[in-house]
């Protein structure tokens, strides 16, 4: 867990004042299905990365009503006394499906699935929205940094510049899980297992009589990881040749550094950096590292790498931690079926002027297809949970709204995998939490499942995300009983 916090009242007002009107007319037991997805991919990017999985467990598994809390609700004389004493008693019951941590997800198929109690399935929507929306930008924010390095190991360094210490903490974790090889926070290297990295700041150089002195003293305290920052007087006249110096003296020394090298964070890199390998090249140091920061991101690393920089190690911070370019990742939870009297299970629709907030209803479950043989995922299909699909017969998937359009996967062809996965189970969590070193290596693999051309920066390819013929027939259904017709739907991918 994150920290010993119970995070039972990070909640909006008005989850609890629905609550209460749930208790108050007789609605407390019947049973909600609510989805949580997104519509649109942040960065302008073709996919998103799922994270903050694990913390939503820590959430749910400690949710309940301290004394202060009932007390503090009281106070605000909106509430009645049966239904606080309902309160002090809360605890989640109900049914949580979800896609693994570090899965790469596509716009409106369901991050999230939560069916239980409407009481309970309400009250969690804040958090669990506050939760996966921000560690899914930011995971996807570093997904895409780590493709644009091309292999070259990234650092996240961004703590000083996030909004806060939640931000800074789990948005390094989330930075690791989209590829990041470590992050200069310690207490998310502590709390999570990840590798700390980081170098040294202008003022221990500042803080010697001469830069030559610092590095020399730098070097004395880590002769193994000796990265030493070049740039505080000048990068080509006094930083590198310095630095060289000190590299020279541990040589003659015998010692033989596992990690050395140099860092620059400020200035034109891709100059520098070039100017640095000659030097470094020339004094006989051809496997000293040349890290770089200075406000980088995924297009200036593309660049940089276009224009030839001879730069081996990023450490990228604002831009990744705070998700500069595209600060919400959009995440929205709607009601998509609720039990009747009879404890059956009626699908809802959520219908809006806004086509791409119409909603799809019923109890779903997304499944993937893939190309058999390169393992690249071919299309996703949004279907009812009931559905059943057979690789060893043809699939045909048709465009949601242009029915002409249809794609056909021969048997042998594709394979199938359900996406979403129980987490829990009346109230108990079923699910065997993986560590985050396992979840950044699912989440590698995971984007290796799609195709270059979606991947690219700018302009990608989409990748489908299509209905199942009967949640289309279903939606369809819905529409025409309050008067829409299916030209009211959301345009999806074909």
């Amino acid at each position: 867990m994150y920290r010993n916090e119970n995070l039972t009242m990070m909640t909006d007002l008005y989850e609890l004042t629905m609550m209460q009107g749930y208790y108050k007319f007789g609605k407390k037991d019947k049973v909600a299905v609510f989805d949580m997805f997104y519509r649109d991919n942040p960065f302008g990017s073709s996919f998103a990365i799922a994270a903050g999985l694990d913390q939503l467990i820590d959430y749910i598994r400690d949710l309940h009503f301290s004394d202060d809390d009932i007390e503090y609700l009281r106070s605000l004389n909106l509430f009645e006394e049966d239904f606080l004493d309902y309160l002090r008693g809360f605890h989640f019951t109900g049914e949580i499906y979800a896609v693994p941590e570090g899965s790469v997800v596509f716009p409106r198929e369901p991050l999230v699935r939560i069916k239980a109690p409407i009481m309970e399935a309400q009250l969690i929507e804040t958090a669990l929205t506050c939760i996966i929306n921000h560690e899914s930008l930011i995971a996807t924010k570093s997904a895409r940094v780590n493709w644009a390095a091309q292999g070259d190991p990234v650092m996240e360094f961004g703590l000083r510049r996030a909004q806060g210490p939640d931000a800074g903490t789990l948005g390094a974790r989330a930075a690791v899980i989209g590829g990041c090889c470590g992050t200069s926070n310690v207490l998310t290297a502590q709390m999570f297992g990840c590798d700390p990295k980081g170098t040294h700041a202008h003022s221990w150089v500042m803080s010697f009589d001469s830069e030559l002195e610092a590095f020399r003293k730098y070097a004395e305290m880590y002769p193994n990881m000796c990265i030493l920052l070049v740039d505080t007087y000048d990068t080509l006249k006094s930083g590198i040749p310095n630095a060289i110096k000190v590299f020279t003296e541990m040589r003659e020394k015998g010692i033989h550094s596992k990690s050395y090298g140099i860092r620059l964070d400020s200035g034109d890199l891709a100059y520098l950096s070039k100017e640095a390998r000659r030097m470094l090249d020339e004094a006989g140091f051809p496997n000293a590292l040349i890290s770089a920061s200075s406000d980088l991101d995924e297009y200036l690393i593309r660049d940089l790498k276009l224009q030839g920089a001879q730069i081996h190690l990023w450490g990228v911070g604002t831009r990744l931690i705070t998700a500069k370019d595209n600060p919400s990742f959009g995440g929205v939870y709607k009601m998509a079926a609720e039990s009747t009297d009879q404890g059956d299970l009626i699908p809802k629709i959520k219908i809006s002027e806004n086509p791409e907030k119409i909603t799809n209803p019923g109890y779903k479950n997304t499944w993937r297809i893939y190309d058999k043989s390169t393992g690249k995922i071919k299309a996703d299909l949004i279907a009812l949970d009931s559905e059943e699909y057979d690789e060893s017969k043809p699939l045909t998937i048709t465009h949601p709204q242009y029915r002409w359009k249809q794609t056909t996967f021969e048997p042998g062809t594709y394979t199938l995998r359900r996406m979403l996965v129980p987490i829990f189970v009346n109230g108990r969590m079923v699910y065997d939490r993986p560590s985050l070193k396992d979840i950044a290596a699912y989440c590698k693999k995971e984007q290796e499942t799609l195709w270059p051309e979606s991947r690219r920066l700018t302009n990608p390819q989409e990748v489908h995300v299509d209905l199942s013929e009967p949640l289309y027939e279903l939606k369809n259904k819905m529409l025409a009983e309050h008067g829409r017709s299916s030209n009211a739907q959301e345009e999806p991918a074909d």
